[in-house]
């Protein structure tokens, strides 16, 4: 039974566990301050125990801090922080991650976080419009924003817009996520890492980013004081959006500073903190018509549905930051405390097309292309993330066999708190652009779903070395949730979940070659859901929080990495229990767990360096279906998910006289279904990108210009067929976009 809709009129990745002097409640001001100034005074005590230094230097060795070598990592790894290996090295940790440096995603013309699919074959689009956050798919599950998402190693919130200006890398941790993260989808975890002080930095870079659009942003770094113990690293970035698409017309900005202090040898303090703002209207994609699928090249990727004189923009701003403590305390044993808040405020609006009355049919437009138009408007939307990570990381042997241990303690608290929202019937339109100007009355009808949230997770982990051939790691992470949700009209009882959850994850490698290993890994993970109304979708069982089911991962897989090249293969078969509208004895919807989706793959990369030649490739195949359903879903393959991808990029570098370097980058998704029922499948598509970038050095300054066409024979094709809300949208690829950016290092 199809759930009811409402009719119209009506660098170094450091994650960090939190102190078990933690409040049970909240995570106070207080109580963070006082144990960051506790590790702080000790560190100051002991650097205040060392011997003094003579008044006159004799010896540099006794006056000076020890040299720190840094090492600057490859600009692509197939490794990740998040993935808690520490440094194992990319060939020899069992699981599949990458790691892209800022360098990669500038040469890629990567603006945001949806632009990351073109990077990698797991990687696919999950509900990316202009004007909105953007949403991810790994292994052919949706990422959840409020849970797959960190930064610098803590939680974060995505249901915002997320500057990429302040970021020196973005890593991609493939697979369940069990032993890495408490609450999340199985697809995988996307981590962010801040630019951090790393020396003298002066960096200035101005640019258009497609259309009339425009940006600048600046890069400042130094380090201060004697021994240049304190680190400033300063990063302010400003946009003006005018792109090819009808009425989207915004502009973002963005503020981060980052510092540090080295109290001692071997002991730091960083701490960081950005303000964000993004304002531009959204743009909601087409539908089918009836039961028949538009075609692609008669539709106007320009075109945009939320053109109404009374529609507004949807605005995003937001505040994060992280103080952080890192202590080594000698023999191979370090210690890292982080604290991180994340406050975002948002205004969520749109002239909504959904349905269509006439026809009855809710989850798609009218035959004819007409479909019902409503004013949306949530005003006021506040999120808050604060998370306190606490970990221990050493190495120890037992006889012949070496340990690397990692104990943490994560406490983090979320909380999502919303008003009353407006959804008002606003007349019709049409998919071809014809519809009048409507005079929308903005009435808070619908009540929302407020939630709050806390977590405390305890992980431990050890990565064993038995011999130089057999390596094995198990790690285990045992959280508390507790959740509450209620509506914001308060007309129902608040509904709560209080539930302990294990989750634990083994693998086990063989070096069979030089730096080549075959492994077998098997883990858990889980996730919380919750029965949730919408303005289109009701449930009878709403709000309520339903209890943790576990999704669990089998994987297989070869790693290598000699000199320039580096390449993987694995198989992968991930079970997930899954959520959906079941009718009830009542007549009515609930919103239940229904059976579960499993999918089965094949992955592939391959990364070298010949000369001048430079070359990346990726690519999936995936076997994803619905299982044990009582909602006739059994053996059907999930809307949205393709069947097979392939991401490649080629590059040529000529040296003289003026160092130029062409990419070539080839963008494959094969078929995916449409609707639940497997009735309408999208085409598979190909795109091209090329690039052009040119290094010079002029005056004492380094430049380096940047040249791309996105889309460069200008195919026209559905790119992805998403479901929010109950409702099937269809998104264009985008039109040829041409960007360029003239970067100036001085």
């Amino acid at each position: 039974m199809a759930p009811t809709r409402r009719l119209r009129s009506c660098t170094t990745v450091s994650c960090t566990p939190s102190l078990s002097s933690c409040p049970a409640t909240r995570l106070s001001a207080p109580a963070w301050a006082a144990s960051l100034l506790i590790g702080l005074m000790s560190a100051q005590a002991m650097a205040q125990n060392q011997p003094a230094a003579p008044a006159k230097a004799t010896d540099d060795a006794a006056t000076t801090l020890p040299t720190v070598t840094v090492v600057a990592p490859a600009a692509r790894e197939a490794r990740a922080g998040i993935s808690g290996l520490a440094d194992t090295p990319a060939w020899k940790a069992p699981v599949q991650a990458v790691r892209l440096t800022q360098d990669v995603l500038k040469d890629q013309q990567v603006q945001r976080l949806a632009d990351l699919v073109k990077l990698d074959a797991s990687v696919s689009d999950a509900y990316n419009t202009t004007g909105y956050w953007d949403y991810l798919s790994m292994r052919g599950f949706t990422l959840d924003n409020a849970y797959n998402y960190r930064r610098e190693g803590l939680p974060i919130n995505a249901e915002t817009r997320i500057a990429l200006d302040n970021k020196a890398a973005v890593e991609l941790l493939k697979g369940t996520s069990g032993i890495q993260a408490g609450v999340s989808a199985p697809g995988g975890l996307v981590n962010l890492i801040v630019k951090r002080p790393e020396g003298r930095m002066r960096t200035a870079e101005i640019g258009f980013t497609g259309g009339s659009s425009v940006m600048a942003a600046v890069d400042i770094g130094d380090r201060f004081g004697t021994d240049q113990r304190f680190g400033l690293r300063v990063n302010a970035a400003a946009e003006r959006f005018d792109p090819n698409i009808d009425n989207t017309k915004g502009h973002r900005r963005l503020l981060a500073l980052a510092t540090d202090w080295v109290i001692a040898p071997g002991s730091v303090i960083e701490a960081e903190i950005e303000h964000s703002l993004y304002r531009q209207p959204s743009v909601p994609g087409a539908s089918l018509l009836g039961n028949a699928l538009p075609s692609a090249s008669s539709f106007d990727p320009s075109r945009n549905l939320n053109n109404q004189p009374w529609a507004l923009p949807v605005q995003m701003a937001g505040n994060t930051g992280t103080l952080r403590w890192k202590q080594d305390w000698g023999t191979n044993w370090q210690s890292v405390l982080t604290y991180g808040e994340q406050h975002l405020r948002s205004q969520d609006r749109a002239a909504f097309p959904s349905g269509c009355f006439n026809e009855g049919n809710y989850d798609r437009y009218c035959s004819d292309g007409t479909f019902d138009l409503y004013d949306y408007r949530s005003e006021g939307e506040r999120r808050t993330t604060r998370a306190l990570n606490a970990q221990l990381a050493g190495e120890l042997s037992t006889g012949t066999v070496k340990h690397a241990l990692r104990i943490g303690l994560l406490r983090s608290i979320h909380t999502t708190d919303l008003n009353t929202a407006a959804f008002t019937y606003a007349g019709e339109g049409n998919i071809d652009g014809s519809y009048g100007a409507y005079l929308a009355t903005a009435t808070p009808d619908f009540a929302n779903t407020d939630r709050h949230e806390r977590s405390t997770e305890l992980s431990i982990s050890d990565s064993i070395t038995f011999s130089e051939q057999w390596s094995a790691w198990a790690g285990l992470r045992h959280t508390w949730l507790k959740r509450r949700v209620e509506l914001t009209d308060q007309s129902t009882e608040p509904a709560s979940l209080d539930q302990q959850v294990t989750t634990p994850w083994l693998a086990v490698g063989y070096t069979l070659a030089p730096r080549t290993q075959v492994y077998a890994s098997w883990g858990e993970g889980f996730e919380a859901r919750t029965a949730m109304s919408t303005p289109l979708v009701t449930y009878d069982n709403a709000p309520s929080a339903l209890s943790v089911h576990k999704s669990r991962q089998i994987e297989l897989g070869i790693k290598a990495q000699r000199d320039h090249l580096q390449w993987g293969a694995n198989l992968f078969r991930i079970e997930r229990p899954e959520a959906g509208p079941v009718g009830n004895t009542s007549g009515g919807t609930d919103y239940v767990f229904d059976g579960h989706s499993l999918h089965q793959g094949a992955e592939g990369f391959v990364q070298t360096q010949l000369g001048a030649w430079g070359f990346t490739g990726s690519a999936m195949v995936l076997d994803a279906k619905r299982r044990d359903t009582q909602s006739g879903l059994d053996g059907k393959r999930p809307v949205n998910v393709p069947e097979h991808t392939l991401k490649l990029s080629g590059s040529y570098r000529w040296a003289a006289p003026l160092p130029i370097t062409a990419q070539a980058d080839l963008v494959h998704e094969g078929r995916r279904w449409v609707d639940p029922d497997n009735t309408v499948r999208l085409p598979s598509w190909t795109r091209v990108d090329v690039g052009l970038k040119a290094q010079q050095r002029v005056d004492g300054s380094n430049l380096t210009w940047r040249l791309g066409v996105a889309n460069l024979f200008d195919k026209r094709a559905w790119r992805e067929a998403p479901t929010l809300t109950g409702h099937i949208y269809l998104f264009p690829l985008a039109e040829r976009t041409v960007t360029g950016s003239l970067q100036v290092d001085f």
